[in-house]
């Protein structure tokens, strides 16, 4: 009985790509997946892994050492500055997350938010297209695996919305890739672990001298006790400026969390 039950199935999951067949996200050519095996390769392959800055990745100079398959020991510290630094990790870090720490202690990232691949962002912050929100999780749960260094956090959170913002898009996709990612990673999500209580406006929409401004006092932890002594993740879509992940992060640290994490599906380059 399993087996014609299994061979049932079988046959209708066939049917059911032949009635329906998926588009390739990206190229729009016939695929069994959100990607096609060939956009999947070219933009989230070997290939396409870039040496980035540990802490904000930022594309670091290909002659700079990449994290990735490193088995360097990670434990947070302060810095005379009064900000955590990861321990071993300061020689590969970027000019500018050496000469202006952020609050955030890593950021780990799938792609650079560039063509075609802002594409599936846009289509799931705008285009309602809520079905790339696994994809994008998968991309960015193998892009975390693939460091062996990286300590998983003991907590995920997303970037809250506001509750305008909220209600206009009717959904927060931070929340909608960090569902997926924490069960695929088996860390605990908890949605209303940081809320916004100041609504901003959007950040690409601010000049830059001003996004500091914007975002500031935006953050509120409602339980600090789920928060202190704690490794939190924050997920988002995208990460530009990193001004909204700094300000989220230093919250965070404000509550007594010892390490900071940005999980961000796709980074902005530096202009």
């Amino acid at each position: 009985m399993k087996d014609k039950i299994a061979l049932a199935a079988r046959r209708t999951g066939t049917l059911l790509k032949r009635l329906l067949p998926n588009d390739c996200a990206l190229c729009g050519g016939a695929s069994d997946d959100a990607l096609c095996p060939g956009c999947l390769d070219q933009f989230f392959g070997p290939a396409a892994v870039r040496s980035r800055c540990p802490r904000c990745a930022n594309p670091l100079p290909e002659a700079a050492p990449s994290l990735s398959g490193g088995t360097q020991r990670e434990r947070s510290e302060h810095s005379g500055s009064g900000l955590p630094i990861v321990h071993g990790l300061d020689r590969q870090l970027c000019g500018s997350c050496l000469s202006d720490p952020p609050a955030f202690d890593r950021t780990l990232v799938a792609a650079d938010y560039d063509l075609p691949v802002d594409q599936l962002v846009l289509q799931l912050k705008f285009g309602h297209r809520l079905a790339l929100a696994p994809l994008c999780a998968r991309l960015l749960r193998d892009a975390v695996l693939s460091h062996p260094d990286y300590t998983l956090p003991a907590l995920l959170c997303p970037v809250p919305l506001g509750p305008r913002r909220l209600a206009e898009r009717g959904y927060n996709q931070a929340l909608e890739i960090a569902r997926p990612l924490a069960r695929s990673m088996g860390v605990a999500l908890h949605p209303q672990l940081v809320v916004r209580v100041h609504e901003t406006a959007a950040q690409s929409s601010v000049a830059p001298e001003r996004r500091q401004q914007n975002i500031a006092g935006a953050f509120a932890v409602p339980d600090a006790a789920l928060v202190a002594g704690r490794h939190i993740g924050v997920v988002d879509d995208v990460m530009t400026s990193g001004r909204t992940l700094n300000e989220l992060a230093a919250t965070l640290k404000r509550h007594g969390a010892v390490q900071v994490s940005n999980l961000v599906f796709a980074r902005t380059p530096p202009h």
